[in-house]
């Protein structure tokens, strides 16, 4: 399980904080939660199998690079307006 990350961004007024977390090998998913007021306004939850090569299943650095991934582009997305 990779640590997660925890980003506070102001867009359009609002400021958000997005949470992204891996959840282990054992529930290979990674989430991102993105919350406005401590109420959860998005929530994306991706399985390894759908952005990992077979080979890089159990690979703890994929994980990490994927988790980093999805953190950023949650960021693009909700700062170009495409994620709300």
């Amino acid at each position: 399980m990779q640590k997660g990350f925890n980003t506070d961004v102001e867009w359009g007024g609002t400021t958000y904080h997005i949470q992204s977390e891996d959840w282990g090998f054992e529930n290979p998913f990674l989430v991102s939660r993105v919350f406005s007021n401590g109420a959860v306004v998005k929530n994306i939850k991706t399985s390894y199998r759908d952005i990992l090569k077979p080979s890089a299943l159990r690979d703890q650095r994929a994980v990490r690079l994927a988790l980093i991934e999805q953190h950023q582009s949650i960021l693009d997305q909700l700062v170009s307006g495409k994620l709300l």
